[in-house]
C-alpha cells in the first residue's frame, strides 16, 4: 500500500495521464449543471481540493466537472477511493469523454491546482479486464448500482423485465446485446469501463432531464419528476398541474382525490373526455387500477391510477409527440417505479376552488370537442340514422347520441348530401321517420327537430316555422324551401308536419357568394329521402295514421326520433 500526498497524487495523475495517451482515456465525472455559471462556482470550490480539474460541456448542453484524463486500468481504483475519502460525491462515475464537447474549465489555460491526499493500493499491470476480472468487479456492484445499470439497458432498449438490482439470465442477455451493438466481444459480463459507458450515457440523460424525487405533500404523492422539462403551476381538484419549462412542450398531472372503485371507474370515463386524451391508445380498467394511453400527431398520453387504502393515486405524462421518444420511456418508466402514494392525505376538494369555471374545462383541463356536431334521425328498428353528408368523409370517427356511440358511414351521395350512419352496436330507437307520400302545401306550418346548440344540451329542440315553397330557389323540384330561424346544428334534422309526417331533411347552408337573407333554409323532400333509403336496403316507413299534435305533443313525438351526430379529429 502507498500513500500520495496532494502534490504526489497529481503527479500520479500526470504520468497517468500521459500513459492514457496510448490507451483508452477516462475521466471522473463528479457532477453536472445546467448552466455554465453554476458549473464555474462549483469548479472553484473544488479547485483547491482536486486536480486534475476539467469541465466540460457535454452533448446534451450541460456541464461537467471531471478529474482526468486516467488510464482505464487505474481509474476505478482512483473513482473508489475519492469516495471513501469523501472527495467527490457518491454518485460520481467514470466516463470515456465521448460526449465531451468544448472544454471550459480550467479557465484560459491555467493549470489546476495541487490535489489532497488520498490512499491508493499498488496499481495493477496495465491490460484489458479479463471476464473473470469482469466478473469480480461486478460481484463489487451494490444492489442500487445493479438497478441502475439494469435502468440503463432498458432505457437503450436491451432490458424489458423488472428493475430488481438481480444479475440473471435476462440481465446477461440484455449486456450481451449491448456489446455486439457497440462492437465489443458478447461476454454478458460488462467491464467496468463498458459499465461506465453505459451508465454514464444514462446518467446523463437523466442530468439533461433533472429526474429528481418530489414529495407533494398536500396531493399526498411521492414520485421522481423531470424537473428539467416541468414545474409546478397550481392545484385543481383532483389534479396538480405541472406546466412545460421553456418549450419542452412536456406535462405532468398528478391526481389526488377520496374514493373508491365506483370513483375510480367514473374519473376513467371522464378522463377521455379531455383533449390531452387522444381517441388511438390502450385503455384498461380492473377493480383496483386503470391505465389509459393515447397518441396522435401532438402528443403521446400516458395516465395511471390506482386505488390507495380509501384514495385514488395516479400520475399522467403528456409528451410531445415530435420529441425524443427513448427520453419520454425513460421519464415513464422512472415516474412508475418511484411513485409512492402517501395513504390517507389527498387534495382537498375546496383547494385552488378560486380558478375561474367553464363548462369546457374539468379541473382546468379543455375537454375534447367534436370536429362538429349536427342532427340526423332514425329510419330503421336497430337504429341507422339519416343526415347530412357534409364534412362527414373526413372525421376520423362518429358519434350518435350524448353516450357518443361509435358509428360508421353505411351510405353517402354528394349529389343529394345525405349519408347513412350504422351504430356499431344495435340501439332501440324511441321513434322511427314516417315519411309523407304526398307533397305538403304551401304556407303549411312545419317544424325542424335538431340540436340547435349542438352538445350544450341533452335533448333537441324545435324550431317553428312555414312552408315557403315546394321547390328550391332556381325551381329544383326535390328541395323545399323554408322560413324559420335555424341554426346550424339543426342542420340533418327531420322537417316534419303537425301530423308528425317527415317532409324532408334540413340542409345546412353552402359557402357561396351569395347570401341568402336570415331564415331562408333549403331541405331535401321526402321523395328523395324515401328513394336514398330504399336503394341503401331500407324500406322507408309510411307514416302513423293522421293526426294533429298540439306543439309540446309535437316536440316530443320528433324529439324521439331525432339524435345528435358528432364527428371527431
Amino acid at each position: 500500500m502507498r500513500v500520495l500526498t496532494a502534490m504526489a497524487l497529481f503527479s500520479s495523475l500526470c504520468l497517468l495521464a500521459g500513459a492514457a495517451t496510448a490507451q483508452q482515456r477516462v475521466w471522473v465525472q463528479i457532477e453536472a449543471h445546467s448552466n455554465l455559471a453554476e458549473a464555474e462556482a462549483a469548479a472553484r470550490g473544488y479547485e483547491t481540493d482536486l486536480s486534475p480539474l476539467e469541465g466540460f460541456r457535454l452533448r446534451s448542453g450541460w456541464y461537467a466537472l471531471t478529474i482526468g484524463p486516467l488510464s482505464a486500468v487505474e481509474a476505478p481504483t482512483v473513482l473508489r477511493q475519492l469516495r471513501i475519502t469523501r472527495q467527490i460525491p457518491d454518485d460520481s462515475y467514470l466516463v470515456d469523454g465521448a460526449n465531451f464537447r468544448a472544454q471550459f474549465w480550467p479557465p484560459d489555460g491555467r493549470p489546476a491546482a495541487p490535489a489532497a491526499a488520498v490512499t491508493l493500493p499498488d496499481p495493477p499491470e496495465p491490460g484489458e479486464e479479463t471476464p473473470a476480472e469482469a466478473r469480480r468487479s461486478e460481484a463489487l456492484l451494490t444492489r442500487e448500482e445493479r438497478s441502475e445499470l439494469q435502468s440503463a439497458l432498458a432505457w437503450q432498449g436491451y432490458y424489458t423485465a423488472a428493475i430488481d438490482g438481480s444479475i440473471g439470465r435476462g440481465s446477461r442477455n440484455a449486456m450481451a446485446a449491448w456489446q455486439v451493438a457497440n462492437g465489443y466481444e458478447a461476454s454478458g459480463i460488462l467491464t467496468t469501463l463498458q459499465r461506465a459507458d453505459l451508465v454514464g450515457g444514462y446518467r446523463d440523460m437523466l442530468a439533461s432531464i433533472g429526474m429528481a424525487p418530489v414529495l407533494e405533500d398536500i396531493a399526498g404523492i411521492g414520485i421522481d419528476l423531470p424537473l428539467a422539462l416541468v414545474e409546478k403551476e397550481r392545484y385543481e381538484p383532483p389534479f396538480v398541474h405541472f406546466v412545460a419549462v421553456g418549450d419542452s412542450g412536456t406535462r405532468v398531472f398528478l391526481i389526488s382525490q377520496r374514493g373508491g372503485r365506483d370513483t375510480l371507474g367514473a374519473l376513467y370515463e371522464v378522463l377521455q373526455t379531455l383533449e390531452i386524451v387522444p381517441l388511438d391508445g390502450d385503455r384498461r380498467l380492473n377493480r383496483n387500477a386503470f391505465s389509459i394511453s393515447g397518441a396522435n400527431d401532438r402528443i403521446v398520453t400516458e395516465i395511471r391510477a390506482q386505488i390507495a387504502g380509501d384514495d385514488i393515486k395516479g400520475f399522467a405524462l403528456v409528451w410531445p409527440a415530435d420529441a425524443d421518444m427513448s427520453r419520454r420511456d425513460l421519464v415513464l418508466s422512472r415516474m412508475a417505479q418511484s411513485f409512492d402514494p402517501v395513504i390517507g392525505t389527498v387534495l382537498p376538494e375546496d383547494f385552488g376552488a378560486t380558478v375561474s369555471q367553464s363548462v369546457d374545462l374539468l379541473a382546468g383541463l379543455a375537454i375534447r370537442r367534436p370536429e362538429f356536431s349536427r342532427t340526423g334521425f332514425y329510419v330503421s328498428a336497430d337504429g341507422a340514422v339519416l343526415t347530412a353528408a357534409g364534412g362527414a368523409a373526413s372525421c376520423e370517427r362518429m358519434t350518435l347520441g350524448e353516450d357518443d356511440v361509435p358509428a360508421s358511414i353505411a351510405a353517402m351521395d354528394d349529389v343529394s348530401g345525405l349519408a347513412l350512419l350504422r351504430p356499431e352496436v344495435s340501439l332501440a330507437p324511441l321513434a322511427m321517420a314516417g315519411f309523407a307520400a304526398e307533397l305538403p302545401r304551401i304556407g303549411d306550418e312545419i317544424a325542424v327537430s335538431g340540436f340547435s346548440y349542438g352538445r350544450k344540451l341533452v335533448a333537441p329542440s324545435l324550431t317553428f316555422g312555414t312552408l315557403a315553397d315546394i321547390a328550391g330557389l332556381d325551381a329544383e323540384p326535390e328541395l323545399r324551401r323554408l322560413s324559420l330561424p335555424a341554426n346550424p346544428g339543426d342542420a340533418g334534422g327531420p322537417v316534419v308536419a303537425q301530423s308528425g309526417a317527415v317532409l324532408g331533411m334540413l340542409l345546412p347552408r353552402r359557402d357561396t357568394p351569395r347570401r341568402l337573407p336570415d331564415g331562408v333554409h333549403l331541405a331535401l323532400g321526402a321523395e328523395a329521402l324515401s328513394r336514398f333509403l330504399d336503394d341503401n336496403g331500407i324500406s322507408p316507413r309510411a307514416p302513423d295514421a293522421l293526426a294533429s299534435y298540439a306543439p309540446e305533443d309535437l316536440a316530443v313525438q320528433a324529439g324521439d326520433m331525432t339524435v345528435l351526430v358528432s364527428c371527431w379529429n
